[in-house]
């Protein structure tokens, strides 16, 4: 984290931009003093973050849509079983041998937290800019709540990688050092080197404070395609679902997903105008539709590049991409994914395997990254609803359940006497996660906070197929074969459950040297 921002923080704010997300030109970097010295500086700045979140780093100077261009997509499903890795540059992170030296996990790492203490400069930066008169407070709050939105977001997916889930403890276990403060000059360097490692709980109340914030204070939407690439309020209640689902706060999950999900089908937003597309591949050919709650925007100018892209490393060789991540025969074969669901229009094959077809620009690499999406604010409220309610089967879990399955396939739907016991309907909403989101970054997440818990999670890393055992063969849902999966899996409790803190961190930071993941 000192590693990571010591480099920009001290000398010039970047505050340029290549993303069509405003009109405005790309200006040249400039320093913290004059950034925020006229409302079009305080626009480019806040601008600024999204450039971050979008195009860090990759060992130092190599554009590779860390943390949120792709990277996120990318290493969440290495984690997990339901994505396959054919390349070495996966390899650490889909086997598990990661160390405080290796590529991508330092750069998430290095990336996330560059682009907090990007959030941390703007939220200062405005502040200073309103009381100084050159914004007026009501812009100057609506700024903090983009940054706070922002920096929620990165601390949480901090979390689901470098800590425990709050599950585990009750959230006394180590997290992530809180940031609430630039780190742009030596005193605020050593403010930052002294503070060390909070606890998941106390992550969760300053991402939980931010996120509130960020509701009272952003807009209900933006004009055309700024409502999708810039956050919103609505936006910003559908990612406290996603975090108090993580926290297993079922009745805070109820209560905000109940502002932005109507009483009954279908199922739309009165805040930000969300709403299900009618059907499972529109989301993906029409990006900024009211499906989009939240996405990092690519486009042909500002991409994460061939060796970066979500199309070009996941997409069909035949099709121009580099097929590096393909389809597991895992998820593939699920029994509950049925054949003629039209979500599995949503993969194209080779002689050799499937690739998924959310993301299809193999020549610009312009698709935009989903990082929340409509159906999991759905899925998030169907899995609480289900796991609050005393009855075996919540009625109202069933519909929002079936509002994203009987999209897929209408007849598919369930009824109430599908199921036997409340843990078997919990399964099948989680399993319909795996179906809905593939190939979206979320398995991992989901591995993780479910991890601790015996009748719903994996114990761990689950075991996983090798490319060299998916031959075309091992893809058959009808009858599903025997599948060999050479990549054993890891218990929770070992210490590879979780990344190592950067080697270049610990070696800068004294404080967390001291407070390094065990086992590394």
């Amino acid at each position: 984290m000192i590693g990571a921002v010591l480099g920009t923080a001290l000398g010039l704010l970047a505050v340029t931009s290549c993303q069509d997300i405003t009109d405005l030109q790309p200006a040249d970097a400039f320093s913290e003093t004059t950034a925020f010295s006229t409302p079009q500086r305080v626009e480019l700045s806040v601008i600024g973050m999204y450039n971050a979140a979008q195009s860090g780093t990759y060992a130092g100077n190599v554009v590779r849509g860390y943390p949120f261009g792709a990277a996120n997509v990318q290493q969440s499903e290495m984690r997990g079983e339901d994505m396959l890795n054919q390349a070495l540059f996966y390899a650490i992170t889909n086997e598990s041998t990661y160390t405080p030296f290796s590529a991508n996990n330092v750069w998430m790492w290095n990336t996330l937290f560059t682009l907090v203490n990007q959030c941390n400069v703007t939220i200062e930066g405005v502040q200073k800019a309103a009381t100084d008169g050159i914004i007026t407070q009501d812009v100057a709050l609506g700024y903090e709540g983009e940054a706070r939105f922002l920096r929620a977001l990165a601390y949480h997916e901090l979390l689901t990688h470098f800590a425990r889930p709050y599950s585990d403890n009750n959230g006394a276990n180590p997290g992530m050092p809180i940031r609430d403060f630039a780190v742009v000059s030596p005193a605020t360097v050593d403010k930052a080197i002294a503070t060390g490692r909070s606890t998941v709980a106390e992550n969760y109340a300053f991402i939980l404070a931010d996120l509130d914030f960020a509701e009272t204070n952003l807009p209900a939407t933006r004009t055309g395609n700024l409502r999708v690439f810039r956050s919103v309020k609505g936006a910003a209640i559908a990612l406290k679902t996603r975090v108090k689902l993580h926290k297993q706060d079922w009745a805070g999950v109820i209560t905000e997903g109940n502002k932005i999900v109507s009483a009954s089908a279908p199922f739309t937003s009165p805040i930000s105008g969300f709403a299900l597309l009618p059907t499972a591949a529109g989301p993906f050919q029409n990006q900024a539709s009211a499906e989009a709650v939240f996405s990092i925007e690519n486009n042909e100018q500002d991409n994460p590049g061939v060796n970066g892209a979500l199309a070009s490393m996941m997409g069909n060789l035949a099709l121009g991409g580099r097929g590096l991540i393909r389809v597991s025969p895992i998820s593939y074969n699920l029994k509950e994914w049925p054949a003629d669901d039209a979500r599995r229009a949503l993969l194209v094959k080779d002689a050799r395997s499937y690739y998924t077809a959310k993301f299809f620009d193999y020549t610009n690499r312009s698709d935009n990254n989903p990082i929340i999406r409509y159906a999991e604010v759905i899925l998030n409220l169907s899995e609480a609803e289900a796991r609050a309610s005393a009855a075996p089967v919540s009625p109202r879990a069933l519909a929002l359940l079936n509002a994203i399955r009987g999209r897929g396939l209408a007849s598919a739907v369930f009824a109430a006497g599908d199921f036997a016991t409340k843990v078997d309907f919990v399964k099948a909403i989680l399993v319909e996660r795996r179906i809905e989101l593939l190939a979206e970054g979320r398995r991992w997440a989901d591995i993780h906070r479910l991890a601790p818990e015996a009748a719903y999670g994996t114990g761990g890393i689950p075991a996983k197929m090798a490319y060299g055992n998916a031959t075309f063969a091992t893809y058959n849902f009808v009858t599903p074969p025997t599948l060999t999966k050479t990549i054993a899996a890891i218990p929770y409790s070992d210490h590879r459950f979780l990344w190592p803190f950067p080697a270049d961190e610990v070696s800068r930071n004294p404080t967390l040297a001291t407070q390094q993941n065990p086992g590394y």
